[in-house]
């Protein structure tokens, strides 16, 4: 393999990792008024008790109906429930906010178009 060959494919592999290591720092978590503890401790703790389903499986979902770039995801609990708060931009520029029950990956709601 040429050099120039080599230093495409390993910076072909960093721009895929920092594009994964970006979209998994901009999930965040929609605390409640007063909650002051670490967002990816609550995640991690309602994933290990089953609260809420592994992130990439939720977007797997919502891949198969929903297409376009994603540029912002949020979880959120409301009463009872976690939501993933998923904004996408589509094909046309528009933006569509998607709401998936974060324990089965069901799309509840979804607004724009």
């Amino acid at each position: 393999m040429s050099p120039m060959r080599k230093i495409f494919r390993g910076t072909s592999v960093g721009v895929v990792f920092a594009l994964s290591a970006s979209l998994a720092a901009s999930v965040t978590f929609g605390n409640e008024v007063g909650e002051r503890r670490d967002d990816h401790d609550i995640a991690l703790g309602a994933l290990e008790r089953g609260e809420i389903l592994p992130l990439e499986t939720v977007l797997s979902e919502v891949r198969k109906t929903i297409h376009g770039e994603i540029v912002g995801i949020e979880l959120e609990r409301e009463r009872e429930t976690w939501l993933y708060q998923i904004k996408i931009i589509a094909p046309g520029n528009s933006m569509i906010e998607v709401h998936v029950d974060a324990r089965t990956a069901k799309v509840l709601e979804t607004r724009g178009k």
